[in-house]
């Protein structure tokens, strides 16, 4: 049995992104005559929190499929389901590692975060325990304050990681907290404060003191040149992909692009698709007197007769409750305005006027039902309308809807 209400997952459409992604890095990489960069950078492809909502096991092995080169997600335990799906190559786990079951690294073969002396030791202990070089790559928080180590404390805490015995370091990343925000400075700051920290670990590990140019985009101007052994740079989210190729070192890593959506209030060339809809059926029409009201709390009120599509989608299926009166679906290829308070499996849509509505009919709460502009409702319309982000809309589509994929 499927449910009304379900979320159709275009793989193909995936795989087209991320192709679209490689076009546009190596693109960049090309149009930068004055640049020294010979090769565009590489995808980490960001699978993390049931990739985005999409469903983590079919995405990852189409990223795969498509040439990723490496997936990330939280945590261990995201790992070990990637695992299960048959995913085979290199995995990143982002999160922290203090207080996990470490064990799951080495009998998945995941690649650890380590972001903080105290998750230094713990995995350390691990790889030993395991009788295991284990790679890592090493965080730097560089002034957004979540994981990491201080990007201005590194001589006095990184030089006992650097000298663990079972640990190797495969790759050197911050994160950029105003990516997003043209306006904020802190972004050029925070990428002045990765670069020093570079040549700083380059000086603790021992080596040969290199000068970096602050306006570098060669990566191979850290850590020497290019072989096996020189940790690999990233820093760059989608919207710092977008923003400035000064940031993309030898890896970028997209998340919220690969599955179609540009990270607001960005633009984008790159031709991206929507990866995601999520659609329904209406299961009920009615009509509702003048002044009778609608729905938990009647904070709908018919000021004139109305006929009201109810639909078997709430918020239990990750439709948040702030989109009553300000967002849409469409019904027939028309935008239909969602009233009253949205329930745990229900919501209503006022189709006054619109003769033609009836049970069974198509909804679409996100995604397209025609070819004109207006007959589309993306991600970044319903976040805009309900104050929050993308990334939320998408992440909380429930567990109890069903992905079909193409």
């Amino acid at each position: 049995m499927i449910r009304s209400t379900v979320a159709r997952v275009d793989l193909a459409a995936l795989q087209r992104n991320f192709r679209a992604i490689q076009d546009f890095l190596a693109a960049g990489v090309s149009a930068d005559l004055k640049g020294p960069r010979r090769t565009a950078p590489r995808i980490i492809a960001v699978v993390k929190a049931n990739a985005y909502g999409h469903g983590a096991a079919r995405v990852a092995l189409a990223l795969e499929a498509a040439g990723a080169d490496l997936l990330a997600c939280a945590d261990i335990e995201e790992g070990i389901v990637l695992r299960g799906a048959g995913v085979r190559a290199p995995i990143l786990v982002f999160g922290a590692l203090s207080v996990s079951d470490l064990d799951g690294l080495f009998e998945f073969s995941l690649t650890p975060t380590i972001s903080s002396p105290a998750a230094a030791r713990a995995v350390q202990a691990a790889a030993a325990k395991h009788s295991k070089m284990l790679g890592y790559h090493l965080k730097i928080d560089t002034g957004m304050n979540r994981l990491g180590f201080r990007h201005d404390n590194l001589r006095r805490t990184l030089p006992e990681l650097l000298c663990s015995a079972n640990l190797r370091l495969e790759a050197i990343y911050t994160h950029f907290a105003t990516a997003d925000d043209p306006e904020r400075p802190f972004f050029s700051e925070q990428r002045a404060h990765f670069e020093a920290a570079l040549q700083t670990i380059e000086e603790i590990r021992g080596r040969e003191s290199l000068r970096v140019p602050k306006t570098s985009r060669d990566p191979e101007s850290v850590f020497g040149t290019r072989n096996d052994s020189r940790p690999r740079i990233h820093a760059a989210n989608s919207a710092a992909t977008l923003r400035d190729s000064r940031v993309w070192y030898d890896m970028v890593r997209p998340g919220l692009l690969l599955y179609g959506i540009v990270p607001p209030p960005l633009a984008s060339t790159i031709p991206l698709t929507p990866v995601m809809s999520l659609t329904s059926r209406v299961v009920a029409v009615k009509g509702v007197r003048p002044g009778e009201g609608v729905g938990y709390g009647l904070t709908f009120h018919a000021g004139t007769p109305a006929t009201i599509a109810v639909i078997p989608a709430g918020y239990a299926d990750g439709i948040d409750m702030r989109v009553s009166g300000r967002c849409h679906v469409l019904i027939r290829g028309r935008r239909a305005p969602i009233i009253g308070s949205v329930s745990m499996d229900m919501m209503m849509v006022d189709v006054t006027g619109h003769d033609d509505v009836s049970p069974g009919d198509e909804v679409v709460i996100i995604g397209r039902q025609g070819d004109e502009a207006w007959q589309q409702i993306d991600t970044r319309e319903m976040a805009a309308a309900i104050g929050t982000i993308p990334y939320e809309v998408v992440c909380r589509i429930g567990a109890r809807i069903e992905r079909q994929y193409d």
